[in-house]
């Protein structure tokens, strides 16, 4: 596994790196064994208080990701590694299972697109100057990358939107080929949105 440790404005000693490399690998060799490479990064978060960002890259758009705040720099990695390793032990069996077909998915089962950052200042400030009239209709892009949206089943979406902790995740679902959606609620839940459905509506999927 290619392990990157970063430090924003934090200088990331050779102590700190080899406690990252062993817990890693550690993590790795106990849940899965196929991490193609990982990503740490330290930075400071408020007043005394550091983050850790962790990345972990298992397959082919499959990332695992975790966050921790704490005042010891220590401590927010391991913090942080521990939700990593959860998600792993409770994917593990399936995440196998997922690697295999999707490593087998031709590109033509790939929808290609762009992904766009966008400024909320500009939503936010429209309206409020008579000479800026068209803030909401041209928004500010604040960066773009490409990005892929993968045919998947909807089990499969959760388990890929879960990993990565994101709040969505847009995908081509296998059944019918439509575009689907599925969001994490406030309650806690998963909505899985299905154009397909004769009055679009949007229905709960239990994790």
């Amino acid at each position: 596994m290619q392990l990157s440790v970063q430090g924003k404005q934090i200088n990331v000693g050779d102590a700190l790196r080899t406690h990252v490399d062993e817990k890693l690998n550690d993590i790795n060799a106990k849940y899965f064994n196929r991490a193609i490479d990982a990503t740490v990064i330290f930075s400071r978060e408020g007043e005394g208080f550091f983050k850790t960002h962790i990345s972990i890259r298992v397959g082919r758009n499959i990332l695992i990701q975790g966050d921790a705040v704490e005042a010891d720099i220590y401590m927010a990695f391991d913090l942080a590694a521990a939700k990593v390793a959860k998600q792993l032990r409770r994917y593990k069996n399936r995440l196998r299972n997922h690697h295999h077909r999707i490593e087998q998915t031709p590109e033509t089962e790939i929808i290609k697109a762009r992904d766009y950052t966008l400024a909320m200042q500009a939503f936010e400030n429209a309206g409020e100057d008579a000479a800026e009239p068209e803030a909401e209709d041209n928004p500010l892009i604040v960066a773009e990358m490409s990005s892929d949206i993968e045919t998947l089943s909807v089990s499969e979406a959760v388990m890929r939107m879960d990993l990565a902790n994101q709040s969505a995740l847009l995908f081509r679902n296998a059944s019918h080929n439509g575009l689907n959606l599925v969001y994490r609620r406030n309650d806690g839940n998963v909505g899985w949105v299905d154009p397909t459905i004769a009055d679009i509506g949007s229905k709960v999927a239990a994790e």
